[in-house]
C-alpha cells in the first residue's frame, strides 16, 4: 500500500490580501486583511476591541452589531474589505473623557443586563435608534432592538434602559 503525500496548504496560498483604510472610534487604522475576513474577526483579532462579541455567525444573534457611518449592522454579515474608508464605532467608543454614553450609563442604571454578552449589540443597536428618533415609544424600541438576543432577560430593563437614555440625551435627568 502506498501512503498518499498530504500536503497543508501554507499560510500564503490561503488568499488574496488587501490593505484597508478605516476610522475606528476617531482614529484612523489601516492594515492588511484577507478578502475573506468578516468585519467582526478584524474588530476582535487585528483591532483588538473584543467588545464586539461573535454569538451566533448567522446574523440572528446581534452580539456583533456595531455602527458603520452611523448606521447599525452585524459585523459578521460584512466582509473587512467592504469597511475601507468607512467610519466605525464599537461599544469602546461609547465613552468619553472617561465618562459615560448616556446608552452605557442607562444599563447600568435601569439593569439592562445581566450575563453581558448581548449588551454591546445592544447598546450599539440603540445609540443608532436614538440618533434617528431620540424619543421613541416603547413598541418603537422594542422593534429596533428586535434583531438582538438577549437570553437572560424578558427585554423589560432593557427596554427601560433605553427609555433611560433617550431621556437622558435629552437633558432629562435620571429616572
Amino acid at each position: 500500500m502506498v501512503e498518499a503525500e498530504v500536503r497543508m496548504p501554507e499560510e500564503a496560498e490561503v488568499g488574496p490580501f488587501v490593505r484597508i483604510h478605516v476610522t475606528v472610534n476617531g482614529t484612523p487604522r489601516e492594515a492588511e486583511v484577507e478578502t475573506r475576513t468578516l468585519l467582526v474577526h478584524f474588530i476582535r483579532e487585528e483591532l483588538r476591541l473584543t467588545g464586539t462579541h461573535i454569538g451566533c455567525d448567522t446574523t440572528n444573534c446581534g452580539a456583533c452589531t456595531i455602527l458603520l457611518d452611523g448606521k447599525a449592522v452585524k459585523s459578521c454579515t460584512i466582509l473587512a474589505v467592504q469597511a475601507d474608508g468607512r467610519q466605525i464605532r464599537t461599544v469602546e467608543g461609547l465613552a468619553e473623557d472617561g465618562k459615560l454614553h448616556p446608552v452605557q450609563e442607562g444599563f447600568v442604571e435601569e439593569h439592562g443586563l445581566q450575563c453581558g454578552f448581548c449588551t454591546p449589540g445592544m447598546m450599539m443597536t440603540t445609540v443608532a435608534l436614538l440618533a434617528k428618533n431620540p424619543n421613541p415609544t416603547e413598541d418603537e424600541i422594542r422593534h429596533a432592538i428586535a434583531g438582538n438576543l438577549c437570553r437572560c432577560t424578558g427585554y423589560v430593563n432593557i427596554v427601560k434602559a433605553v427609555q433611560y437614555a433617550a431621556k437622558k440625551s435629552q437633558g432629562g435627568g435620571s429616572k
